[in-house]
């Protein structure tokens, strides 16, 4: 058995070098220059977009209002190449951007109805950019957008959707106006299928938004505007912009009626064709009658009025109608169907229309001879619009209905009995005598012919006789005769010789005329004095010798 001494020395272990401090702090100090990298980067982002038109892959940048605040890292497809996967870094203290409202899309060169932009990226290339959101959700997935937003980020305003009938040429970006004065644009624009209507989002920009209250319209326009219609020719001028794009305007198209209340965001209204249309939305009050007519509708439009004596009452709202329906036994079976309305609200001032009463004073008008006639409303474009009117001797109406709908009274316009008078005019025009007519103004057209000869003939000898040289002299003897009798005249004047001897002569004369007045008496009242005496001897009466 063995044993340690006890005053046996103890074991020395071996000591740290200090050469194991040199990697230690570089350990430490990469580790907090790792640590300070990671701190400093900001969130990872991923972008989803059609195609990377532009975008490379540590040279795109991600900007806000023109500073870098983040840098694409990666392009890649999706898995089903359907779509391609940005991945961006983005930069320290960014993460508050991105929530469920931050929006991204690529700014590059553009043109379109809103002009050019983007023109910057022509030799710095395209980049992403990027409007915060003020949403409560984080997100880290997002969607690039394909246009740049209407809007900008927190702009105060009013968000409206507007609904239209497919056929609408507004699109998102378009403009919108109030009395030619720029106040908002299309912000979304989409076509919902199953509903069949066009779905337009709208911004109304402050202080704008008050213009727009319960009573307005929107309705479709464009820049130059052209109406031929019963009521004349009207001209249209909007705005440069929707002079090549169309946009939308709005107001209350009856100055009479009270502008309503202001309207709630995210409100609804209707997107009218036109003014006109917008305007016949007002009268939501209305009578639906249905007119057979016998006339041709040619000219008869869709928004023609319907007039009384012409003070407007309704609208024809669609030639024809239901055209190959059964019409009633009682009526013409060849009549074409259009379908008006009567609206009240037309003639009312701020009072609710009763329809019940207006039907039954209407059938009471029936009866007195109310009736509806197509009359011209423009001789220059054959519009044609609805008179209503009464007539004397009327036909007795019976109440009738076709589809469903009452029918009104109609009878044959001024048209047709233009017509007929044209035709008969043109009848008796067929019945003249034409043939003969024209035998005896060809005889007249002879005799006017050798009279125009005749005529002819005159003029040149009388152009031969003025041609004449002793015609031609006329004038200058004439003048010397006219010289010799001036001086002839000059002789006579008062206190001349031959004056005073013709004045010596016309008395003289005077005398002897006087001296002979009795001798001329005596000579009327006794034609034979010169021959026998004036006092004759008295006859002696014979006396017997005593």
């Amino acid at each position: 058995m063995t044993t340690t001494p006890s005053n046996a020395a103890p074991e020395r272990r071996p000591k740290l070098s200090p050469v194991w401090l040199i990697p230690l702090g570089a350990l430490l100090i990469g580790l907090w220059l790792a640590f300070d990298h990671w701190a400093s980067q900001g969130p990872t982002v991923v972008l989803k977009m059609t195609d990377a038109e532009g975008i490379e892959a540590g040279k795109t940048s991600v900007k806000t209002r023109n500073v870098q605040v983040g840098q694409v890292e990666e392009v890649a497809l999706s898995e089903d190449l359907s779509h391609t996967l940005v991945t961006v870094r983005m930069q320290q203290d960014t993460a508050r951007m991105l929530n469920d409202k931050t929006r991204f899309w690529v700014v590059k060169p553009r043109i379109g109805r809103e002009g050019i932009s983007g023109l910057g990226t022509v030799l710095s290339g395209a980049y992403i950019e990027l409007q915060p959101g003020d949403g409560k959700k984080e997100k880290r997935r997002f969607q690039v957008e394909e246009k740049p937003p209407i809007t900008e980020a927190g702009a105060k305003g009013l968000y409206l959707t507007l609904n239209a009938r497919p056929g609408s040429s507004v699109a998102t970006g378009d403009p919108v106006t109030y009395r030619n004065l720029t106040v908002g644009r299309v912000v979304d624009t989409e076509f919902l299928a199953a509903e069949k209507i066009i779905r337009h989002r709208i911004f109304i920009e402050e202080p704008y938004d008050v213009l727009v209250t319960e009573s307005v319209r929107f309705w479709n326009v464009s820049g130059v505007t052209l109406q031929l219609d019963s009521g004349g020719f009207k001209v249209g001028v909007q705005s440069m912009e929707t002079l090549i794009g169309g946009g939308i305007t709005f107001g209350v198209p009856d100055q009479d009626m009270p502008a309503g209340a202001p309207a709630k965001p995210d409100s609804e209204f209707e997107l009218y064709a036109d003014e006109e249309a917008a305007r016949r939305g007002l009268f939501d009050q209305y009578l639906e009658y249905v007119m057979l007519v016998q006339d041709s509708v040619r000219g008869l439009r869709r928004g023609a009025p319907v007039e009384y004596r012409g003070v407007r009452l309704g609208t024809v709202e669609q030639v024809p109608w239901h055209f190959t329906a059964d019409q009633p036994e009682t009526l013409t079976r060849f009549a074409i169907p259009v379908l008006i309305r009567i609206e009240p609200q037309r003639i009312l001032e701020d009072e609710e229309a009763n329809l019940d009463e207006w039907r039954d004073r209407l059938d009471r008008m029936f009866d007195h001879g109310l009736r509806a006639t197509l009359k011209s409303g423009n001789l220059l474009t054959g519009a044609l619009f609805v008179d209503l009117n009464f007539q004397r001797n009327a036909e007795p109406f019976e109440q009738a209905r076709f589809e469903g709908v009452q029918v009104f009274p109609s009878t044959t316009g001024g048209l047709a009995q233009l017509e007929s008078q044209v035709a008969e005019l043109m009848d008796k025009i067929n019945s003249l005598p034409l043939e003969q007519i024209g035998n005896k103004l060809d005889r007249n057209l002879a005799a006017s012919e050798s009279t125009l000869k005749a005529f002819a003939g005159t003029a040149e000898r009388l152009q031969q006789l003025l041609e004449d040289p002793a015609v031609a002299g006329m004038p200058e003897r004439l003048n010397d005769t006219l010289s010799a009798l001036e001086k002839t005249l000059a002789g006579l004047e008062p206190g001349s010789d031959a004056y005073r001897q013709l004045s010596g002569t016309l008395q003289r004369m005077e005398q002897l005329l006087r001296d002979a007045e009795p001798l001329m008496r005596t000579l009327k009242e006794h034609p034979n004095a010169l021959i026998f005496s004036t006092d004759p001897e008295p006859d002696y009466e014979p006396k017997a010798a005593r």
